[in-house]
């Protein structure tokens, strides 16, 4: 679908621009699983809305444990760059 073909364009994208800056560049692809945001609350369908919201109140990880992944990475040192992280809670599978 649509957003598989959004997803590995960010892939190659990126791919792309880490190898054309070389070493003056570190560039890592952040891919977050279920996180606990206020995204549900928009979607218009009512019945929707509440089955995305009931999960995300059972397995979503905070935007805490995506800030920590992105520290991570850029807490390494010159010679070391983090391709890519995907961070999702445990109970998504």
């Amino acid at each position: 679908g649509v957003y598989a073909g959004t997803k590995q364009a960010v892939r190659a994208i990126s791919e792309c621009l880490r190898q054309e800056a070389g070493e003056h560049l570190r560039v890592t692809v952040v891919s977050p699983g279920f996180v606990h945001t206020d995204f549900g609350e928009l979607v218009g369908d009512p019945e929707i809305r509440a089955g995305i919201l009931a999960k995300r109140d059972q397995i979503a990880i905070s935007p805490d444990a995506i800030a920590r992944a992105i520290a991570f990475a850029i807490a390494q040192p010159a010679d070391v760059d983090v391709n890519e992280i995907t961070v999702r809670p445990t109970a998504q599978g």
